[in-house]
């Protein structure tokens, strides 16, 4: 099989300690901008009906969580974007890189150091999932 293409990365912004109302600004403004980073395929909101447990929504969306589909050989670059304007407020990361979803990794960083970290962590965990699917 081929190595993975693209990975799911799901990126939750709860913990940066806002308020509703300036959570959801926060999303709705790093949305456009995470679009733009090159290698993210896609990215939204988190819909309801995949949202983790005891999560708030708004209007059929998850507060403070958004979706990105990115490219796996980009990733690096998602992450250096996330670093670079959450740097030293902490997010969590969770990533799914296989087919059929089932595999994740969950990730947290809350500094530009911890960042790099969870960058090398879910570099290892891609590629452990394409030489998964090499057999």
């Amino acid at each position: 099989m081929a190595a993975i293409s693209n990975v799911q990365v799901t990126i939750s912004l709860a913990e940066l300690g806002l308020d509703d109302e300036e959570l959801q600004t926060e999303v709705e403004n790093l949305l456009p901008q995470l679009r733009e980073v090159d290698g993210v395929e896609d990215a939204d909101l988190v819909a309801v009906e995949n949202a983790p447990k005891g999560t708030k929504s708004i209007s059929g969306f998850v507060w403070g969580l958004l979706n990105a589909q990115v490219n796996a050989a980009n990733i690096k670059t998602l992450f250096n974007f996330l670093g670079d304007r959450f740097g030293n407020k902490p997010i969590k990361l969770l990533v799914k890189a296989s087919a059929d979803g089932s595999r994740e990794l969950n990730l947290e960083a809350s500094s530009r150091e911890e960042f790099e970290f969870a960058l090398q962590k879910a570099q290892e965990f891609i590629k452990n999932q394409s030489n998964s699917n090499d057999g």
